[in-house]
C-alpha cells in the first residue's frame, strides 16, 4: 500500500513550548476514541474468531491460539516504527498521525483478509483434514494475523508517542487514565456491537449463516475503528505538539531491543524478580484469552454474540477495578498490597469460572467474568503503579519500554498455553468441564507464583541498587 512521499524533513519551527496551547479535557476524550477503537478490535480476535475456530470449525485449540498470539510475537516492530515515526514523518509534516491512519487502514484490511483465510482452512480440514493442504492455509492465515500485529504496532507506537507529544507532565497523567479507561471501555463497546450484529446466529448455525454473519461483522465494525481513529486525531498533532521543539531531548538510549531490554530484565536481582512476577502475572491474566469464548459454546452452548458478550462483562469490571483501585484503594492501602489482593481476587473469580462450569448456567458465568474483571483491574493498577516506583527517572522510557515489549511476549505466550493447555485436557478426559478446568487451575497457579514473587520486590532496595545497576546498562550499551 502506497504511503506517499516520505521526507527526513522536520515540522517547522513554530512557538517555543510555553505558547502552544494546553490540550484540554475535550480533545483528551476524543483522543480516547482511538483507544476505545482498539478495544473493539481486540474483542474481534480473542472475542469471536477464536471461538469460531475452535467452537465451530473444529481447529484444535493449540493451532488457534498459536496463530492468534502471533499479532503479540511480531510486537518488536513497534520499536521500529517507533523510531521512523520520530525521524520520517509521512506527507511533509506529520511525524504521528499519518502512521497511525495507515496502521489503522492496513489492519482494517487485513482483519477482513484474515477471516476470509479462516474459511479456506475450515474448508480444507472438513474436505481433507489435516493434511498438507490445510496447513498450509493455516501458514497463510498466521502470516496474515503477522501482518495485522505489525500493522497494530505502526498504529499503536505512534499514537502512544503522540500523547506524549501532546502533553506536558502537568497534564499527561490525566490524558493517560482517559486512554487506559477507553480501551478498556472499548472491550465492553465491542461486545456489544458484536452481540447484536450476530443476533441472527444459535449456538449452533449453519456455516453459511456463520460466514455470512461474521464477515458482516469485519466490514462493519473495522469501519468503524477506522472512523474513530481519524476523529481521534484530526487536527491534533498540527495543534497540540511539541514534538519539533523537544528534537533535542530525544536520547538513543531510549530506544529498546530485545537485547537492550533483557539485559535491563536482569540487571539486578530486584529487577529479575519483578519481571519474574510480571511475567507470571501475565500468564495469570491472559492464559485465557483463546479459550474462554470456546468455554462459553462448548460448555454452555451459548451463541457466538453471547460469548462474545462475557467480554462486555469483563471489560466492566476491568474499568471499575482500574477506577476504584487507582483513586481510592491504592492511595488507602498501598501499591504492593493492591497488586496482592488483585491477584487473590483473580484466584477467586477463576474458582467461580470453573464452578460456572459444573452448573452450566450462562449467567453464573457471566457474573463471574463481571469478578474476574474487576480483579484484573485492581491487579494491574497495583503492578504498574508499583512498576512506576521500581524505576529512576533517568531510565524510566528505558525501563518501561522494556517491560512493555516483555510484557506483549509473555501475553503471546500466555495465549499459546491457554490452547496447548486446552488440548492437553481434551486428551486426559472427555468432560469438557475439566478439560477446560484444566487451563483455569493453571492460570491460577501462576497467580500464587506471581504472590509468590511479590513478597521478594522491595521498592527500598531497588532504589539504593538497582537504579545503579541499571544505569550501568544503559552506559555500557553507549560505549
Amino acid at each position: 500500500m502506497s504511503t506517499g512521499n516520505f521526507s527526513d524533513s522536520q515540522p517547522e519551527q513554530t512557538a517555543p513550548v510555553g505558547q502552544l496551547p494546553q490540550i484540554n479535557v475535550l480533545t483528551m476524550l476524543r483522543l480516547g476514541l482511538f483507544q476505545l477503537g482498539l478495544g473493539m478490535m481486540s474483542v474481534l480476535l480473542t472475542g469471536l474468531l477464536n471461538r469460531v475456530m475452535i467452537r465451530e470449525l473444529g481447529v484444535p485449540a493449540t493451532i488457534a491460539s498459536v496463530v492468534l498470539a502471533v499479532t503479540l510475537f511480531v510486537s518488536p516492530a513497534r520499536v521500529w516504527f517507533g523510531q521512523q515515526s520520530d525521524r520520517k514523518p509521512l506527507w511533509g509534516r506529520l511525524h504521528r498521525t499519518s502512521y497511525v491512519l495507515v496502521g489503522v487502514v492496513c489492519f482494517a484490511i487485513l482483519a477482513f483478509i484474515a477471516v476470509q483465510v479462516m474459511w479456506q482452512v475450515g474448508a480444507a480440514s472438513r474436505a481433507q483434514g489435516w493434511g498438507p493442504t490445510t496447513y498450509a492455509w493455516t501458514a497463510v492465515l498466521a502470516a496474515t494475523f503477522g501482518l495485522y500485529g505489525i500493522a497494530l504496532s505502526a498504529s499503536s507506537t505512534p499514537f502512544a508517542t503522540l500523547l506524549v507529544d501532546v502533553t506536558d507532565e502537568d497534564d499527561r497523567s490525566k490524558l493517560v487514565g482517559i486512554d487506559w479507561a477507553m480501551l478498556t471501555g472499548g472491550i465492553a463497546v465491542g461486545a456489544i456491537f458484536i452481540k447484536v450484529l450476530l443476533t441472527r446466529l444459535e449456538a449452533d448455525p449453519s456455516l453459511s449463516l456463520l460466514q455470512d454473519s461474521v464477515n458482516r461483522v469485519f466490514v462493519i465494525v473495522p469501519l468503524v475503528v477506522v472512523g474513530l481513529a481519524v476523529i481521534a486525531t484530526w487536527g491534533v498533532e498540527q495543534k497540540y505538539s511539541r514534538f519539533a521543539q523537544r528534537l533535542g531531548e530525544t536520547n538513543p538510549s531510549q530506544l529498546i531491543t530485545l537485547d537492550r531490554a533483557w539485559k535491563i530484565l536482569t540487571a539486578s536481582p530486584q529487577t529479575r524478580f519483578f519481571f519474574a512476577f510480571l511475567l507470571a502475572f501475565t500468564l495469570g491474566l491472559f492464559l485465557q484469552d483463546a479459550v474462554l469464548e470456546p468455554y462459553g459454546g462448548e460448555v454452555f452452548k451459548m451463541p457466538a454474540g453471547d460469548t462474545a458478550i462475557l467480554n462486555s462483562f469483563f471489560g466492566g469490571g476491568a474499568l471499575l477495578g482500574i477506577l476504584g483501585a487507582g483513586f481510592w484503594l491504592a492511595p488507602r492501602i498501598g501499591k504492593r498490597p493492591t497488586a496482592q489482593l488483585g491477584c487473590q481476587l483473580v484466584i477467586l473469580s477463576l474458582v467461580l469460572i470453573i464452578s460456572a462450569g459444573f452448573t452450566g448456567n450462562p449467567k453464573f458465568l457471566q457474573w463471574a467474568m463481571l469478578v474476574f474483571g474487576l480483579s484484573s483491574g485492581i491487579g494491574t493498577t497495583g503492578a504498574v503503579t508499583l512498576m512506576l516506583d521500581l524505576t529512576a527517572a533517568e531510565t524510566a522510557g528505558t525501563f518501561i519500554g522494556a517491560w512493555g515489549l516483555s510484557q506483549a511476549l509473555a501475553r503471546g505466550l500466555a495465549t499459546v498455553f491457554g490452547g496447548v493447555f486446552l488440548d492437553l485436557g481434551k486428551q486426559l478426559t472427555t468432560n469438557l468441564v475439566i478439560a477446560y478446568g484444566l487451563v483455569f487451575a493453571i492460570q491460577a497457579t501462576s497467580m500464587l507464583g506471581a504472590i509468590a514473587l511479590l513478597t521478594r520486590v522491595n521498592v527500598q532496595e531497588f532504589q539504593s541498587n538497582a537504579k545503579a545497576a541499571i544505569a550501568a546498562v544503559i552506559q555500557s550499551d553507549r560505549d
